[in-house]
């Protein structure tokens, strides 16, 4: 009854490799910039993808190209507040944070496909962010955000368009093509806003080189296992798995030395709870052919 399906599996292992980068993006940021560090990131994922699917490349479409474009602006978008972000706040604040985009997804599903939020994804999305004043500021259970919390949570916001976005396609596109073009497009836009950001090529430093080649690699793991997996996993699933994300963040930063005080705690775990209960569905069975039908529509 519980079995997870190999798709489910390998998001699984994506949200612990995810979960794992908060400590290394937050210790590389002491020696680069956010927009070099995105832009050699996810240049190298993209070089990675078409190294690997370069026989697949000849038969790219307009529809292809246009959702990699479409994807890869949500995501250089949400890497990049997220590692500005990480400049100022620590690796496990800035995982419960960005594990908001969870019950933002609903809410972004009824502002751009008119998908009203059920009951529990309303009552996900309280326990969220009551959760979020308890973790964020100076003093926990304030409602003073820092630059870096703030630039978090926007962060929080552009994932979960991408991750619509990739459930909009993701039925309709071959994952590798896609996948090439998306990191390439986050890499390119990120390197090309440097001069517009004022932002210089950091001094060499095998810190940040390592992190990027590392997690440039990674992030080709995870764009791809995502596109690969939403095929047959809906974005409402996805992001059950995805839960998990800030449980490994948060433990990893904890190794590290982070020492997050009672309320801040007490607000991560409402985040997560959140993120939870905004994936729980109540109704009457419903036939097999009727739920098919229905998990098709939830990720389109």
């Amino acid at each position: 009854m519980f079995a997870l399906s190999r798709q489910e599996i390998a998001l699984v292992l994506v949200t612990m490799l995810w979960g794992s980068t908060f400590l290394i993006i937050h210790i590389a940021m002491q020696h680069s910039g956010p927009l070099f560090f995105v832009g050699l990131r996810f240049t190298i994922a993209g070089l990675m993808a078409l190294l690997l699917f370069r026989k697949h490349m000849a038969g790219i479409t307009r529809l292809e190209v246009g959702a990699g474009i479409a994807i890869g602006c949500a995501l250089f978008l949400g890497y990049f507040l997220q590692t500005e972000g990480l400049r100022t706040i620590t690796s496990s604040q800035s995982a419960f944070i960005t594990a908001l985009y969870v019950p933002i997804v609903p809410l972004l599903q009824w502002a751009v496909l008119k998908r009203p939020p059920g009951l529990m994804s309303w009552i996900g999305v309280a326990l969220a962010f009551s959760g979020l004043i308890l973790l964020a500021g100076p003093e926990a259970g304030s409602l003073s955000f820092s630059p870096g919390e703030v630039a978090t949570l926007a962060g929080a916001v552009a994932i979960a368009a991408e991750i619509i976005l990739i459930g909009l396609f993701a039925k309709r596109v071959d994952s590798r093509r896609v996948t090439f073009v998306q990191l390439l497009t986050a890499g390119l836009v990120s390197f090309a806003l440097m001069p517009v950001m004022g932002e210089s090529i950091p001094a060499f430093s095998w810190l940040w080189a390592g992190a990027a080649i590392g997690l440039g690699l990674a992030s080709a793991i995870i764009q791809l296992t995502m596109n690969w997996a939403q095929k047959s996993v809906s974005p409402t699933r996805a992001t059950v798995i995805y839960a998990g994300e800030p449980v490994w963040g948060g433990i990893v930063g904890r190794l590290a030395g982070d020492r997050l005080p009672a309320l801040a705690l007490a607000g991560a775990a409402l985040i997560v709870a959140g993120v939870l209960a905004s994936e729980i569905k109540f109704g009457r069975k419903k036939p097999v052919a009727a739920k098919g039908k229905q998990a098709v529509g939830g990720s389109a």
